[in-house]
């Protein structure tokens, strides 16, 4: 669901992984960000990731979809319009992730019919049923359980409190859609040495306990 390389944690075998894989995925605002500007306008997750994928890492970024169809399912990283827009939760008091009301979902929805919806970018698993409407699922992040934007002022922090990989299974029982949201322990060590080496004790610390504050 996008964001496929971001941060310090070892973007090129990652891209690797994925490309071997080769599962149907689609572009996250921060793969994008590795390809439509120079590298001098980069923020820092990306030029922590940048100088470590080869060309052909790029060029599979660059013909990844906005939006991708499997099954009469619609993928999408952010909502269906953009790779970068909150959809189910935006940002709320003290710089947190609040949900959105039904109205704010509903019409970042779109109109494309799709009985469900799979999204990513704001890392929190969350499972949406609109009213007459589609089953709309977060999964949260493999692998970035907590982040801090410091572009802001004061800075924005996000963390869901636990460092497992997030994942979900998606089934249709009895003709409906169910999700089960799924969080799985992992030893994060090699990662937090990872973000260490590059200076990101923040990262560390995210990865390890899925707190940043």
């Amino acid at each position: 669901l996008g964001d496929c390389f971001s941060g310090p944690f070892d973007p090129g075998a990652t891209a690797e992984r994925l490309m071997a894989l080769d599962h149907p995925t689609v572009r996250g605002n921060h793969d994008r960000q590795l390809f439509d500007r120079p590298r001098e306008e980069m923020g820092t997750w990306e030029t922590w990731t940048i100088d470590e994928l080869r060309t052909e890492h790029l060029d599979w970024l660059r013909a990844l979809p906005l939006t991708l169809e499997v099954d009469g399912a619609l993928f999408c990283h952010a909502t269906p319009a953009r790779d970068d827009e909150n959809w189910l939760d935006k940002r709320g008091p003290g710089q947190r992730l609040i949900a959105r009301d039904l109205e704010d979902v509903r019409e970042r929805a779109g109109n494309g019919g799709h009985p469900l919806i799979l999204c990513g970018h704001t890392h929190t698993p969350r499972v949406v049923r609109l009213p007459d409407g589609p089953m709309i699922v977060n999964p949260g992040a493999v692998g970035c359980p907590a982040y801090l934007d410091t572009r802001m002022t004061p800075n924005f922090i996000h963390q869901t409190g636990a460092p497992d990989a997030r994942y979900a299974i998606i089934e249709t029982l009895d003709d409906q859609w169910r999700a089960d949201l799924i969080a799985v322990p992992y030893d994060p060590a090699p990662m937090a040495a990872l973000a260490r080496a590059k200076g990101a004790e923040y990262w560390a610390r995210a990865i390890t306990t899925g707190w940043i504050a």
